[in-house]
């Protein structure tokens, strides 16, 4: 598979993982909050470099971005072929675990994605969300390739 279909794949991963997060914390008190961590990610990276960071709703602009992109390029790696499930799911349950253990020790706070047992399964399902659907148009793009 080439890599503008294994970056179409991987857009498709992150743009779902996306819009279930967005649909979780407006529905579920103890949803994930990953743009809040994201957010702390980037006001922390900026005053490091000595500059302010912007008002709350462009702050929150950076980081989603910042997630669909650097998401995108993470979830291509899942790519075609007969793994590619395998992949998907490793890539998702992979992040989703990162997700969970690694904010607090970053300085990042942990309540964002590790508040709750549901709040840590939700975390690693949405990853794994991602990365299935990342495999799932993998696949069928490879698919189409080969008339399967």
């Amino acid at each position: 598979m080439g890599i503008s279909k294994a970056l179409v794949s991987g857009l498709a991963g992150a743009v779902s993982l996306t819009i279930a997060h967005e649909t979780l914390r407006r529905l579920v008190p103890e949803a994930p909050r990953m743009d809040v961590l994201g957010m702390r990610a980037i006001s922390k990276i900026m005053k490091k470099a000595g500059a302010q960071p912007p008002a709350a709703g462009t702050l929150r602009t950076w980081a989603m971005v910042g997630d669909v992109v650097s998401n995108s390029l993470y979830y291509s790696l899942a790519g075609s072929g007969k793994d590619t499930w395998l992949r998907g799911s490793l890539l998702g349950a992979g992040a989703g675990a990162g997700a969970v253990l690694l904010p607090g020790p970053m300085g990042l706070g942990s309540d964002p994605s590790n508040r709750t047992n549901s709040t840590r399964a939700m975390t690693v399902g949405l990853y794994l969300l991602g990365g299935l659907v990342a495999a799932a148009v993998g696949s069928t793009l490879a698919c189409n390739d080969k008339k399967c």
